[in-house]
């Protein structure tokens, strides 16, 4: 099996020899992974709270050392910013969530945490209120290393999460929240992910955007499973989904909804400043794709030929509605995509996207095959969880006998 920085796999290796594997033993094997097992041998336990020796994460920060666990008690934390350079780091939340409020204050003029170490982990924080005098008040500012978070929220910051460009960092994001973008921004995302070497999303919930993107990663390899990616009618986000220099892309049960406000004709674009890594890939299977706008645009956007290859696109089992256009083009491989009229969903004036009960596309997926990762592990295009609000994911019925459906609900 090949080393992760982060504590688990998502792509579980399988070899040839042993495909039979089904996807569910390796979804299992990734999110298990996301236990605490990696810090059971910490060598030091730190509290912090209001009645703790430690007061503030500051403290903590300046206190801890590598493999470290931090608990700490639920409750709003003021002006409270740390830097974090400890290798196996986990802060984690204690009988309720850890409100992190900026108030003015930042670290190093970036935000409210900075994250440098390998190995760290952050369970259950809420980041609100970061600004900085550049205009990129990060919840985390992520300068190097390989972080997870899982279920934490980001809200009312200038950015939410922002990566420097370190080509060995990885980022994991499990079951969090990013929105709304502080009001008054101009072109600042609320995930920003820099030429890091990985990043992926399960789970999460990204909306509100304000003239930026809700998502844009230029990250070497991007895995963005069972999350939800939508503008809301108050939002004016740009793109939804943005990967500007390429690289490899799975985009794979995603809910991913553009909102009327929005001044971007296109839903997702794809190496819009050319491509600078070795291998690119889009790979778009099972996914939800809901244009708001009144007037017609594109869904996608893709600069293919701006590098020194072709970019490999593969487009199966997708659900497309609104006005907008998709035309794939005859060197892509594309099989089972639909354009759905509104009525082909439970609700779709509320925002539930579910196939209705005898809607055309029940039933009409195909069999997607295997993506190859960077590493060597392969991943079985079949989804296994679908995005649950207000931002999990949840396990699909094992129903190993009922045909799948296009789009980001395939069983509903």
């Amino acid at each position: 099996m090949p080393a992760y920085p982060l504590a688990y796999p998502l792509a579980y290796p399988l070899a040839c020899a042993q495909a039979q594997l089904t996807r569910r033993r390796w979804l299992a094997a990734a999110l298990a992974g996301s236990s605490v097992a990696a810090w059971a041998q910490a060598r030091q336990v730190l509290q912090v709270g209001p009645r703790r020796a430690l007061r503030s994460l500051a403290a903590a920060a300046q206190a801890a050392g590598d493999h470290c666990l931090i608990e700490v008690d639920a409750g709003e934390y003021r002006a409270d910013v740390a830097y974090w350079p400890q290798n196996g780091l986990l802060l984690r939340a204690v009988g309720g969530r850890v409100q992190l409020k900026a108030e003015g204050a930042h670290i190093m003029g970036k935000g409210i945490f900075v994250t440098a170490g390998q190995n760290q982990r952050i369970e259950g924080f809420d980041f609100s209120g970061a600004r900085v005098p550049d205009g990129n008040g990060a919840g985390i500012r992520m300068d190097r290393g390989s972080l997870q978070l899982r279920d934490c929220r980001f809200h009312g910051n200038q950015t939410g999460l922002l990566t420097n460009n370190e080509a060995d960092a990885r980022l994991s994001l499990e079951d969090c929240e990013f929105g709304p973008i502080l009001p008054g921004q101009r072109h600042n995302h609320n995930l920003y992910v820099g030429r890091i070497a990985e990043l992926r999303v399960i789970g999460c919930h990204l909306h509100h955007g304000h003239f930026g993107h809700l998502l844009k990663s230029r990250a070497a390899f991007t895995q963005l499973l069972y999350s939800r990616l939508s503008d809301e009618p108050e939002g004016r986000a740009s793109y939804e989904l943005e990967f500007p220099n390429g690289g490899r892309a799975w985009v794979m049960g995603n809910l991913i909804v553009q909102g009327a406000q929005t001044d971007n004709p296109a839903l997702l674009a794809y190496g819009a400043e050319g491509q600078v890594w070795p291998e690119n890939e889009l790979i778009l299977v099972h996914n939800t794709l809901i244009d708001r706008r009144a007037s017609s645009g594109s869904f996608l956007q893709l600069k293919t030929q701006s590098g020194p290859a072709p970019v490999r696109v593969r487009l199966l089992n997708n659900l497309f509605a609104g006005p907008s256009r998709m035309v794939p083009a005859r060197d892509w491989e594309a099989s089972a995509n639909g354009h759905a009229a509104w009525d082909d969903f439970v609700n779709a004036s509320e925002g539930d996207y579910r196939l209705r009960p005898g809607s055309r596309w029940q039933g009409r997926a195909v069999d997607a095959g295997l993506a190859q990762a960077p590493s060597g592990p392969r991943l079985i295009l079949r989804p296994e969880r679908q995005f649950q609000a207000p931002h999990h994911s949840v396990a699909l019925a094992d129903d190993a006998g009922r045909s799948l459906s296009p789009g980001a609900f395939p069983l509903d």
